[in-house]
């Protein structure tokens, strides 16, 4: 995970640092096309994003993950100016991962040091007022797992400008632990003391003079401050209630469902690395990176469907694609089926797709036929797989493996490919295909 608040700068040319990464068609914003361009290669794809003016939110997955991530829902809240303002609020993703309800909620909080508990307040309204369409996790708090990160503005109380400096030159952070004001507000408020955050052994990441790792040195003097933060929130378990008096107070029938899910599969969260990352200098904040390990039981361990390719594809010759059901699932008139190159961005970034139920051409109880235009396909070939999009749950429920789609013969006779091409020639001819 990573937040940073970057204003209204354009991203830097190389950001794969912040993604721990080895080395560096859509209508996105700049910063979404770099982290797209940058994650695809490695096998990760964009399952869902939200933007509220100011505030981005991108959810990526690695590509075997693809088909297990379901309900996904996407909102925001504005808290800005008289509530129309979309410069401060939050943005959420929630989804179903292996079965178990995780959200993931960026927030931009009240800036200045006195509004320490109008932020708490704005938060609080976020999650009270955002809703989404799932009887299982209506809201936020009902999610298994809820990641809250963001430019959450709170500051660190009473301590002089000098003495603040001296812990970071010092590295002795944990003198200013007790004045930071998120840290205190925890002690007071009920609904922060079920969030848990990693220490802050890291520099504050704001604010920063641009283009430079000195603190604010303009009139204003702005004292230092872990603005910019992680924290996560496991659904607290049900209890038993005690009986007393003979009298046995019985459970609801949704909280019972909860504490046989909490025993039957469990979840667990745990940070490996929290860290501001310094070497970014176009925002007067510097990112933050956490890297979280979720070990939990799977509620199922099928894709909803399996599809392959039928015989050798080109296009010289109508394909077929062989999709079998492998459970129940809302199928409707708009589900497609999409062919992607190996290393796709998005759902949306696919070669071209057939819709399901127009192009039927054979099909049992247990395996689906569908046919695909040889019009459709590339010439050039290249590595691809296929995907099966269900319009009703809004997500791609099946993957098929890679396979070859051959290079056009016909294409080669007729000139308008060269017969014989070296793999260099071959290599940069396809990746001019693909873009």
């Amino acid at each position: 995970m990573v937040t940073w608040n970057v204003a209204t700068a354009d991203p830097p040319d190389d950001v794969t640092s912040l993604l721990h990464l080895s080395s560096p068609k859509m209508f996105d914003d700049p910063w979404t096309q770099l982290f797209m361009s940058i994650l695809a290669p490695r096998n990760y794809v964009k399952v869902s994003s939200m933007r509220m003016q100011g505030l981005l939110l991108l959810f990526f997955s690695k590509l075997e993950h693809v088909p297990f991530i379901r309900d996904i829902q996407a909102t925001y809240t504005r808290t800005g100016i008289f509530g129309y303002w979309g410069n401060k609020g939050g943005v959420s993703i929630r989804l179903s991962f292996y079965g178990h309800m995780l959200c993931f909620l960026n927030c931009h909080l009240a800036a200045h040091m006195k509004y320490a508990s109008e932020r708490v307040d704005e938060f609080e309204y976020i999650m009270n007022t955002q809703t989404f369409d799932c009887k299982k996790a209506p809201q936020i708090v009902d999610h298994r797992l809820l990641f809250w990160f963001g430019d959450l503005n709170f500051r660190i109380e009473d301590h002089g400008m000098h003495f603040v400096r001296s812990c970071i030159n010092k590295e002795t952070y944990n003198l200013l632990w007790s004045k930071d004001q998120l840290t205190m507000m925890k002690n007071k408020e009920q609904m922060l003391q079920e969030f848990e955050e990693g220490p802050l052994d890291f520099q504050p990441t704001y604010k920063f003079d641009l283009n430079s790792d000195t603190y604010d040195s303009s009139g204003k003097k702005r004292k230092p401050a872990w603005t910019d933060r992680m924290l996560w929130r496991l659904r607290p378990k049900v209890s038993l209630p005690d009986e007393q008096d003979g009298d046995k107070v019985e459970l609801d029938a949704k909280m019972l469902k909860q504490l046989e899910e909490d025993e039957e599969y469990p979840l667990k969260v745990r940070q490996d690395l929290y860290t501001s990352n310094m070497e970014y200098s176009i925002s007067d904040h510097k990112p933050v990176v956490g890297i979280f390990t979720l070990e939990l039981r799977k509620m199922y361990k099928t894709p909803l469907v399996r599809l392959q390719p039928e015989g050798d594809w080109s296009a010289d010759i109508d394909a077929m694609v062989v999709y079998s059901p492998l459970q129940p699932f809302p199928s409707s008139t708009w589900d497609w089926i999409g062919l992607y190159k190996v290393g796709f961005s998005s759902v949306l970034d696919y070669i071209t797709y057939a819709w399901v139920k127009d192009d039927e051409v054979a099909f049992n109880e247990e395996v689906i036929q569908v046919y695909v235009s040889k019009e459709e396909i590339p010439v050039h070939g290249g590595e691809c797989v296929l995907c099966y999009y269900c319009s009703t749950l809004q997500c791609i429920i099946g993957i098929s493996e890679p396979f070859t789609v051959l290079e056009s013969k016909v294409a080669i006779e007729e000139g308008v490919l060269p017969e014989r091409i070296n793999a260099l020639d071959r290599t940069v001819a396809n990746d001019e295909f693909w873009k």
